[in-house]
C-alpha cells in the first residue's frame, strides 16, 4: 500500500467513524447502520489493493472526515470524550502489535468471519456477535482497558455491547492501517493543518455524499 496522504487520511477517518458508532450507542442505543457497516466491513479486508477498498465504496468514511474537520475547527463543535477513544485506541494497538499470539487469534477471527458470510449477512447479530467475540477474547485483556461510557440502559443489553466490542475491533483494525501507511501520532499533534486539508478534500471529492 502506497503512504499517500489521502490513504492515511482515511485510515484516520475509519478510527474516527468507528468510535462515533461507538458513542451513539452508548448514548442513545441506536446507530446509522451506513455509517457503521463501512466499519465492520473493513475487518473482512484483509488483501485489499488499496486502502479506498478497505472500507467499501467511494466516501464510506465521509462520516469520520466529518468528525476530524470538527475536532481540529470546532464547528459544529469539538467532542473531547471521542477524540480520547480514538488515542486509546491508538495506544491499545500499539500494545497489540507486541503481541503476536493474539494477531494470530484475530487472524483465525476473521478468517472464520468471512466462512460465516456465506450464511449471513454483514450486519446480522450472529456476525456482530462473533466480532464481539473476538474482542473480548483478545483485546480486552490488553492495556490499556477501554470502558466505554454512556446510558446503562443501553450498554447493558446484549445487542448494543456486541455492537460497541465489534466496532471497537473495527477501530483497531482502521489504527493498523493507519500505521501501515505511515500515520504516526506526532502527525496528529504537529500536523493538525494538512489532516484538516485532506479530510476537506476527501470530502470535495464527494459531492453528493458530503
Amino acid at each position: 500500500m502506497s503512504h499517500d496522504p489521502l490513504d492515511r487520511l482515511t485510515a484516520l477517518a475509519g478510527i474516527y467513524q468507528a468510535v462515533n458508532c461507538v458513542l451513539r450507542v452508548a448514548r442513545h442505543g441506536t446507530v446509522d447502520l451506513d455509517t457503521m457497516e463501512p466499519c465492520i466491513y473493513s475487518l473482512l479486508q484483509v488483501d485489499a489493493d488499496e486502502v479506498s477498498a478497505v472500507y467499501g465504496e467511494p466516501g464510506a468514511v465521509a462520516n469520520g472526515a466529518r468528525q476530524i474537520i470538527a475536532q481540529l475547527t470546532g464547528q459544529p463543535q469539538r467532542n473531547l470524550e471521542l477524540t480520547r477513544y480514538v488515542m486509546l485506541l491508538m495506544r491499545l494497538e500499539r500494545t497489540l502489535a507486541k503481541r503476536p499470539d493474539l494477531l494470530a487469534r484475530i487472524g483465525e477471527g476473521i478468517a472464520a468471519a468471512q466462512a460465516k458470510q456465506e450464511h449471513f449477512a454483514l450486519l446480522h447479530p450472529n456476525m456482530i456477535a462473533h466480532f464481539a467475540g473476538l474482542y473480548s477474547e483478545t483485546l480486552s485483556r490488553l492495556e490499556p482497558r477501554i470502558i466505554v461510557r454512556g446510558d446503562p440502559l443501553h450498554l447493558q443489553n446484549p445487542d448494543n455491547q456486541n455492537r460497541v466490542r465489534a466496532l471497537l475491533l473495527s477501530g483497531i483494525r482502521s489504527a493498523i492501517l493507519w500505521r501501515q501507511v505511515g500515520g504516526t501520532r506526532w502527525q496528529i499533534l504537529f500536523k493538525n493543518k494538512d489532516i484538516l486539508a485532506d479530510a476537506r478534500r476527501y470530502l470535495a471529492q464527494l459531492p453528493d455524499r458530503a
